[in-house]
């Protein structure tokens, strides 16, 4: 067997690509921002690979995934910013601190007491893990805070020493639309401004959708694309109160339509159509049937038929 290749070997790579005399043309064009697309792709193709459970393509689009992260360290050595090691560092100094309840002394050597009863164990996992919770939660607040302090003792480009502070910042704008309205709505739900239950969401649902329909009638384009906004926000809302991740409720929308769509095409393809000849109302039965036909398959695999 081969030796395999470490850390180390991949930022030689990177060093190497990069090389202004040696390296490859296209990597040494690229800069922090044009990696950024890149990066995104990278973290979503680990999420298809996750969700397909598409075991033997995961190590390669992880592999992806951390070459960007090389990438920008590479960068920032270059520029004598950082280097790789840095990020190690802060990442594992970081971890230690939010892991108190496992790391008792805050060093990496030190361990919490094996727990001796085990059954008194499981009975306090679950609000042990709601303390880990809520001091997760505490941690990144105070470090918002140490982030705020210090740049209050900065001026800005304009020459003001005064930083606005917000339990919004540092919700990454570059996030897709609906995992940073589902961000943002928790942080503000964690001092209050939320409502007490699901039904409140529910409500606030049916009154933005109506909203949508007021400016439809009044004719506004405009005014209606930005109701649907809202509408997409409460909804993401609803998700969040469901403990349920609003990117994941639609990639799985996606997955579905796009396997119910295919079924209309082969089953129309099978007669000699295709959607663009058929009417709707063939293609509806054709999607009916898709819908059966999962309803069944599921069924199936529970052990318990549809008849």
């Amino acid at each position: 067997m081969s030796q395999r290749h470490g850390l180390d070997d991949l930022l030689t790579l990177m060093a190497v690509l990069r090389d202004p005399d040696q390296g490859c043309p296209w990597d040494l064009r690229q800069d922090w921002d044009t990696i950024v697309p890149h990066t995104l792709e990278e973290a979503y193709e680990v999420a298809d690979a996750i969700e397909r459970r598409a075991w033997e393509e995961l190590p390669g689009e992880l592999g992806d995934l951390l070459f960007q992260v090389v990438y920008y360290a590479q960068f920032a050595s270059e520029e004598g910013r950082f280097d790789f090691h840095t990020v190690v560092d802060t990442l594992t100094a970081k971890m230690l601190r939010r892991h108190p309840h496992v790391f008792p002394d805050g060093s990496l050597a030190s361990r919490r007491p094996p727990d001796v009863d085990a059954a008194d164990s499981e009975a306090r996992q679950v609000p042990e893990l709601e303390g880990i919770n809520r001091r997760w939660e505490a941690l990144k607040a105070e470090e918002r805070a140490q982030r705020m302090r210090e740049a209050h003792e900065a001026p800005d480009a304009s020459g003001s020493d005064s930083v606005a502070s917000s339990v919004l910042d540092d919700v990454p704008r570059t996030l897709p639309a609906l995992s940073r309205a589902a961000k943002l709505s928790k942080r503000a739900a964690r001092v209050g401004f939320d409502w007490p239950d699901s039904r409140g969401v529910i409500a606030k649902i049916r009154e933005e959708l109506d909203e949508v329909e007021e400016a439809l009638a009044e004719g506004s384009r405009e005014h209606a694309a930005e109701e649907v906004g809202d509408l997409l926000f409460a909804v993401t809302n609803l998700a969040r109160t469901l403990k349920a991740d609003p990117e994941q409720c639609l990639r799985a929308t996606n997955n579905k339509f796009e396997r119910r769509f295919r079924h209309v095409e082969a089953a129309l393809a099978a007669t000699g159509s295709s959607p663009a000849d058929a009417d709707l109302a063939t293609m509806e039965r054709h999607w009916q049937a898709a819908k059966r036909n999962e309803y069944n398959d599921a069924a199936t695999s529970s052990g318990d038929p549809l008849s």
